[in-house]
């Protein structure tokens, strides 16, 4: 049982960096400066904390928190092609990105905590749920597999926005999630986009959380891990997402991670795959995908 001291150190942390991230958004002008910035203050934090973690959970909880920190920060790369579509969807200009990204990570630590509780209780309560979500994840992996599409034509307007905005005025205005005009209090696209953006993350919280326990039943390790990845994910997005399309063959790499971990979490009662291999894999499989993706850009670009 992880001391509740732990709990609040780390969210009392959390918070601390958040200040400070908000110090370099107020001194640093250059956007992709202080994504840098912010990118490498979260990376830095999450090194440390995993030499914390070695001394009250070990080498194993610390490499285990490491392994999961990598699973989630290879489903983020995902993450950010769709948050990139759904921007494009609702029209959203590269300044009001952040915004959105800031309170939709906010919801993401929400929903990670209850995700990952919820996961743990199957877990340790029904061993039959182990199977279960060895088997999302390699439905995952397959879907993966399907090459995302490369048109760059414009997004037409979901059936469900135009059923919404008929039944209820959505205002154009980018600068607040709710706006009153002609005396009426209405939602914002700004929001819809918020509510997508949430919505996003509950998906892709099936398949990592799953991936994530597959590593570690340890709650505050899989938390942690999680929480980690998903605080730089806004600032990784705006760093990334003018180069995210030359990232061709990554939906394989991470159909792999998915694959492994489903394997892993499938074969559990037979064979015992350390977190250090665990670790060494993802890393391995992401580091071999990006370098691909990159140097076949490069001569297509020749």
């Amino acid at each position: 049982m992880t001391p509740l001291s732990y709990w609040i150190t780390f969210h009392v942390a959390l918070v601390a960096l958040l200040g400070v991230e908000y110090l370099v958004h107020l001194a640093v002008p250059n956007a992709r400066r202080k994504a840098m910035w912010a990118i490498g203050m979260w990376v830095g934090a999450a090194l440390l904390l995993a030499v914390l973690l070695s001394r009250a959970f070990g080498a194993t909880g610390a490499t285990q928190y490491l392994a999961g920190y990598a699973v989630e920060q290879a489903m983020s790369l995902d993450n950010l092609f769709v948050f990139l579509l759904l921007f494009r969807l609702f029209r959203i200009p590269p300044g009001k990105q952040p915004r959105v990204l800031y309170w939709g990570v906010v919801g993401a630590v929400v929903l990670r905590g209850l995700f990952i509780a919820g996961g743990v209780g199957l877990l340790n309560h029904f061993h039959w749920v182990e199977y279960v979500f060895g088997a999302l994840l390699l439905v995952a992996a397959v879907r993966l597999l399907k090459p995302e599409p490369t048109e760059d034509k414009p997004e037409r307007t979901p059936g469900w926005l135009k059923w919404l905005t008929k039944w209820h005025p959505i205002s154009e205005n980018q600068d607040h999630f709710l706006v009153v005009e002609n005396g009426q209090r209405m939602a914002t696209v700004m929001l819809l986009a918020l509510v997508a953006v949430e919505l996003t993350d509950v998906v892709f919280a099936v398949d990592s959380i799953p991936a994530v326990l597959s590593i570690t039943r340890q709650p505050f390790l899989a938390y942690a891990s999680n929480i980690m990845a998903v605080m730089g994910l806004r600032s990784l997005y705006v760093l990334l997402a003018a180069g995210l399309a030359k990232l061709r063959y990554l939906h394989y790499g991470l159909a792999a991670v998915l694959g492994f971990a489903a394997v892993k979490m499938l074969l559990a009662d037979w064979v015992e795959i350390g977190p250090g291999v665990s670790l060494a894999v993802i890393a391995g499989l992401m580091a071999v995908t990006v370098g691909v993706s990159m140097v076949v850009g490069r001569r297509a670009v020749v």
